[in-house]
């Protein structure tokens, strides 16, 4: 299974950001969106990647773009997570069916139950701009996201 290419449309998904509220991407049209799957709440490496975003958050928005985390852990973990975080972006479950959104996206890691550390730049029409999948134990960063974002506004 391979990631989606740049140049795709990126696949519509509505997934539960709390118990009783769902977001969807056409939610976001008009403004670039930031995908970011991470395999899971509470590990050091998806924490740190998810604080830098966070602490971006004014550099993202200066480039019309949304950061949206999405992993296959519950609402419940979600919301402790980015609670105790202090996070400033939004995180989707991908968690019934598990791995679903992960998998239209062909980011799903079979073995481990979890999606891979996959970023996607989507533009406000809805399209893959950039993508870019990281070793699971490694911080990507977000040099790349704001060089595809500061591309998409020239």
């Amino acid at each position: 299974m391979a990631p989606l290419k740049p140049g795709t449309q990126a696949p519509e998904f509505k997934l539960p950001s709390t118990p009783d509220q769902k977001v969807a991407l056409s939610e976001f049209r008009g403004k670039n969106v930031v995908l970011v799957f991470y395999p899971a709440d509470w590990s050091p490496v998806c924490g740190d990647q998810l604080a830098l975003y966070s602490e971006l958050s004014g550099e993202f928005e200066k480039l019309n773009a949304t950061v949206v985390g999405i992993s296959v852990d519950g609402v419940w973990s979600h919301i402790a997570f980015a609670k105790d975080r202090k996070y400033r972006l939004s995180l989707l479950s991908d968690f019934e069916p598990k791995g679903e959104t992960a998998r239209t996206y062909g980011v799903y890691r079979e073995r481990d139950g979890v999606s891979e550390r996959a970023l996607f730049v989507i533009d406000g029409d809805g399209i893959i701009r950039w993508s870019y999948v990281s070793h699971v134990g490694i911080n990507p960063g977000a040099d790349g996201i704001l060089k595809a974002l500061e591309e998409i506004q020239s």
